[in-house]
């Protein structure tokens, strides 16, 4: 009942403040329909979507719409937690990896391929979520350190490492915390600091103080690899060893839901964990493990066409214990 009446009130106010906002926001028009309503409704509830007033909310149902055009006839893409945001809105909350761009060559030989999947060999963590802060680069960074102590027999699936720490401290690195960062910058500060573990230093999903880590009991790494850039045989090769932290160009990311994503740019704003290689719906895919949250994609995860598809053979390093 309660929904009804604030479906009317929208409908109702939406041709009021309709020239309004296309004036300000210059957000494509739709028409309120009844088929719109619903899955408006839909997607406020499965994701908990709360407006301030009526006014933002109107603006938002009309990007809503114009995304819900994007994605017909894609059949990779569907409903995500990000429909009600413009691309732009998208990629400053989300996609801010802090790296050089570098370029396009690409070194890759089809014929050699070999399958394998470390989620499935239970040498990858649990799937996190990153909130709305910019921290994909920690959680890229955390997720190679966490499979790479399984691998060593020095902690199982279920350790779960500080990306809060990563985010307060590790400015000093290069790192800009919610604002974007590098896994490479990750990696040295827990070579020389270590790291503590979730539990011991929560994630809040903002900025804050750098905390005293002191009495904290940490993990550290002896070093990190870079694997060359473009070289999507060697991406391959580092792979069959751990997983790899790699930047990608995720803005086709915003409404993937399932399938393999083939087609993408190659200016790297996102950062991830790549944990196999495998064939998906008859397709050589890289599989790869995101931070978005279980909501998103298969699971949480994405899977990309074989080849350097979202530049992700231009920047991949991973953690040595």
């Amino acid at each position: 009942y309660e929904e009804n009446i604030i479906i009317f009130i929208i409908r109702s106010c939406f041709l009021c403040n309709f020239i309004f906002f296309f004036s300000h926001h210059k957000a494509p028009t739709h028409e309120i329909d009844v088929d719109l309503m619903n899955k408006w409704t839909h997607f406020k509830q499965k994701y908990n979507k709360k407006y301030s007033d009526t006014d933002f909310e109107v603006y938002r149902i009309q990007v809503f719409a114009e995304n819900l055009q994007r994605i017909k006839g894609d059949s990779t893409k569907e409903v995500t937690q990000f429909m009600d945001l413009t691309t732009e809105e998208f990629k400053q909350i989300y996609l801010n990896l802090k790296i050089k761009q570098v370029s396009p060559v690409t070194i890759h030989t089809p014929s050699n391929n070999t399958y394998f999947d470390w989620q499935s060999e239970n040498k990858v963590s649990a799937l996190k979520d990153q909130g709305q802060c910019g921290s994909c680069w920690a959680f890229s960074t955390t997720g190679s350190v966490e499979s790479a102590l399984i691998l060593a027999e020095k902690a199982d699936q279920t350790i779960n490492l500080s990306e809060q720490e990563l985010i307060d401290c590790s400015q000093s690195y290069g790192n800009e915390g919610c604002n974007g960062g590098l896994m490479d910058y990750g990696f040295q500060y827990i070579i020389e600091k270590g790291l503590s573990s979730n539990k011991d230093y929560p994630y809040t999903a903002i900025d804050g103080i750098c905390q005293d880590t002191s009495k904290f009991s940490k993990v550290k790494i002896s070093k990190y690899i870079d694997v060359p850039q473009g070289n999507c045989n060697e991406l391959k090769t580092a792979l069959t060893k751990q997983p790899v932290s790699i930047a990608v160009d995720a803005e086709q990311w915003q409404f993937y839901s399932k399938g393999v994503l083939k087609e993408c740019g190659n200016q790297l704003d996102h950062g991830v964990l790549l944990v196999g290689f495998v064939q998906k719906d008859k397709v050589d895919a890289w599989k790869i493990k995101n931070s978005w949250g279980t909501f998103w994609g298969e699971n949480g995860y994405i899977y990309l066409a074989d080849g350097n598809t979202c530049a992700i053979c231009n920047s991949a390093s991973y953690p040595s214990i």
